[in-house]
């Protein structure tokens, strides 16, 4: 799932009832390795080479309750937050985009997308490779 070398600070893993409760809330097809990752570990944080350097996961339990109450709608649409950097960024899929989405940060604080919105990765598996990696193991 991850990268040999990287550290990966992980919870237990999600119930299946709580991936389906998620699964049926989405909305969209999210990737099968996202709903691995929750499995595996429901919540959890590990560093990142780039910008924003750090990813916390939500686990299976907020992102459904975020989905319900459609708490980034407004001024975030288009995307499925699915943690943050802890430091003032979501982490999201664009689903503004065709399949497969990419993963970006975007800047909590400004709610202009042309201006907040930063790429991370190209997929979720590309964006899984670099999840616990530090600046200096690229």
């Amino acid at each position: 799932m991850f990268s040999a070398n990287s550290a990966w600070f992980r919870n237990p893993g999600a119930s299946n009832d709580a991936l389906q409760s998620l699964r049926e809330v989405v909305g969209v097809n999210l990737p099968k390795e996202y709903f691995e990752l929750l499995a595996y570990s429901n919540g959890g944080e590990g560093s990142l080479p780039m910008s924003p350097f750090n990813f916390c996961l939500d686990s299976a339990e907020v992102a459904t309750n975020n989905k319900v109450k459609n708490i980034y709608e407004e001024f975030f649409p288009g995307f499925f937050v699915f943690g943050g950097s802890g430091g003032g960024d979501y982490i999201a899929f664009d689903i503004r985009t065709p399949e497969p989405w990419p993963i970006v940060a975007i800047d909590m604080t400004n709610i202009d997308l042309d201006e907040s919105v930063n790429f991370i990765a190209k997929d979720f598996s590309t964006f899984l490779e670099q999840v616990g990696l530090e600046q200096t193991d690229v």
